[in-house]
């Protein structure tokens, strides 16, 4: 028999009734009843109960060490009676009556407990995280997440895709969030920098006569702690295509994802579901101005209302506030809450000012309750429609198909802070009244962004988000946007793919001529010797034969986050960092030796103390 085990810790079941077996793995759990002790041992693949009778080999020395430590037992199968079995186990039908016991490794006291899984401060779960990795819900975490990086390589192979690795060390980029940086011994004053993205790299790919690249990239990013983003690094599934056009893209990357949410939509017997059909394809004017959002969680039926010009007119509503906000380029959206009247208290409507002002930061969140009117129809006695005329009232509720019982809440202001608010009012609402559908995985692409926006503090055109992505229209619209106007009305051949309301990529269409390129820039405000000398690797690339090509990176982490239902990346990281950018179990960042230094060329410079 092998010396550690025969079967693992998970795989016992009455067929090996009556047979001997070998078993090693941690003491999670020990139980005294009547003098006959129970133990379960765990390994990464289950537990098993096992039994030592009074007398038995090692009880007394089993009954004395502390949980985690590690054994080696021996023993025979049993079936357990009836009333005894677990269903909850894999082995809940047997169990092994101990015939020998071997301690591999007595555990010290522990700082946090792995049975049971109380809930613990953060700082001392990250210091000890390999403890913590043993509790059984995190454990399966990070199983799920090696098992859905293995599916999405086996499904980017089946679609014709290809697995490269882009460099590590790479040069610093002008563009996005800062750089790591790594010092050259070789060439002292000069810096590597960890890639923010494979971005370049995977473009130079497709411009080098490769197609259809992907690759479980590691990014690194020296920017401040999210929920949904790690300090430090992050995986994303890069993808790059050749000859393609945006909807390629689509139709290469929906199965990817469909499949993937669909393999593991029952994960620990959650049952969702994925919906049939197609992504929806929603251009970002749109989810903008009916969800207040270009990342909509489609699970809420909630849907925005501009409701502007029927507060215009001062003299109709004898509401005045909204009017001198209207008046001075405001906006007025309307929230629609279902059933919100006839279901909750004005306390709820004033708690959800009251979110307003703290959360958000807005001046208020207005609402109105609807209720039946004396004498027939709908009217509210809350002061934002209040002094409504009859029939202007009914024209308002007509538009927002609300009636008696219904309640709506309304955001005003400039029309980004409007929408901002309206957009996390309808997050808000529909949570409150239990309108988000469960059980159910609702993709979306949005399309159509913007390629410019206005730059307020500069008084000038700027790109709103990718300034690779080609424009719709091409050198022709570009040139044709001869006013501020035009400019701003230009859209990209860019998209987000999200999921439930969670951004799981950007990605574009590459802007991939060089003509193009230089254009897009100048109406930014961009001379072509500045792009040249911050994005000439490229452009040179692009003058000797590119080819047209796009692609996305979905990001591993949340879509793990998604599958596992967790709500902080640190639940699907296997070493994660605190929030301050500290790994705690290894000590990093930490000071190093000065030979390090004087080998690198660098010199510590202390900050200054304040006071």
């Amino acid at each position: 028999m092998h010396a550690y085990r025969s079967h693992t810790c998970g795989e016992l079941t009455k067929a090996q009734v009556g047979e001997t077996v070998k078993l090693s793995g941690w003491l999670h759990r020990r139980r005294d009843h009547g003098g006959v002790m129970f133990i379960d041992l765990r390994d990464h693949y289950g537990l098993t109960q096992c039994v030592f009778n009074p007398g038995a080999p090692g009880f007394e020395t089993v009954e004395y060490l502390r949980a985690e430590s590690v054994l080696t037992i021996e023993g025979k199968v049993v079936a357990r009676d009836d009333s005894l079995v677990n269903p909850n186990l894999s082995t809940g039908e047997i169990e092994v009556v101990v015939s020998a016991v071997e301690v591999q490794s007595r555990a010290a006291e522990l700082p946090l407990p792995v049975f049971g899984e109380p809930d613990y401060p953060e700082d001392i779960r990250l210091k000890h995280r390999y403890l913590d990795l043993r509790r059984e819900t995190l454990h399966a975490n990070m199983v799920l997440r090696s098992q859905v990086i293995t599916s999405l390589r086996r499904r980017m192979v089946e679609q014709g895709f290809t697995e490269y690795q882009t460099p590590i060390l790479t040069a610093s980029s002008p563009e996005g969030a800062r750089d790591f940086l790594v010092p050259s011994r070789l060439h002292p004053g000069e810096f590597y920098a960890l890639p923010q993205a494979p971005q370049q790299f995977k473009q130079l790919l497709m411009v080098s006569g490769f197609d259809r690249y992907f690759q479980i990239a590691p990014c690194f990013r020296d920017e401040d702690a999210r929920a949904d983003r790690s300090p430090g690094e992050f995986y994303q599934l890069d993808i790059e295509m050749s000859f393609v056009t945006q909807d390629d893209v689509f139709g290469a990357i929906e199965p990817v994802m469909r499949g993937v949410f669909e393999e593991f939509a029952d994960w620990q017997g959650k049952g969702r579901t994925m919906p049939e059909g197609p992504f929806p394809q929603i251009p970002y004017a749109e989810a903008m101005a009916k969800y207040g959002s270009d990342k909509p969680d489609l699970r809420n039926p909630i849907e925005l209302a501009d409701v502007t010009e029927f507060f215009a007119d001062e003299g109709k509503t004898g509401f005045s506030i909204f009017a001198k906000i209207i008046g001075g380029g405001g906006k007025v959206i309307a929230i629609p809450a279902p059933k919100a009247a006839a279901e909750k208290s004005r306390k709820f409507f004033d708690d959800l000012d009251k979110w307003a002002k703290k959360e958000m930061q807005a001046p208020g969140l207005g609402y109105a309750r609807l209720k039946e009117a004396d004498g027939g129809g709908v009217d509210s006695q809350d002061p934002v429609l209040k002094n409504f005329e009859p029939a202007h009232l009914k024209g308002l509720l007509d538009q927002l198909g609300l009636g008696a019982g219904d309640g709506i809440f309304f955001s005003a202001g400039k029309h980004d802070a409007a929408y901002k608010l309206a957009g996390a009012a309808r997050t808000k609402v529909g949570e409150e009244l239990d309108l988000i559908e469960q059980g159910v995985f609702r993709f979306c692409w949005i399309v159509d962004f913007p390629m410019y926006e206005w730059d307020e503090d500069n008084k000038k055109i700027d790109f709103s988000h990718n300034p690779f992505s080609m424009p719709q229209g091409g050198l022709e619209a570009l040139e044709a946007a001869d006013t501020v106007e035009k400019q701003l009305d230009l859209k990209a051949f860019q998209y987000d793919i999200v999921c439930n309301g969670i951004e799981l990529s950007s990605g574009a269409i590459r802007n991939h001529r060089p003509d193009i390129m230089l254009k897009a820039f100048e109406l930014a405000g961009y001379g072509a010797d500045v792009v040249e000398a911050e994005f000439g690797g490229m452009l040179n690339a692009f003058r000797f034969g590119a080819p047209p090509h796009g692609g996305i990176a979905p990001g591993v982490d949340r879509i793990v986050m998604l599958l596992a239902e967790v709500d902080n990346l640190r639940d699907v990281t296997l070493f994660p960092m605190n929030q301050q950018a500290r790994d705690l179990m290894m000590g990093a960042p930490s000071p190093v030796d000065p030979k390090q230094l004087k080998e690198l060329h660098l010199k510590i410079v202390e900050p200054l103390k304040k006071g």
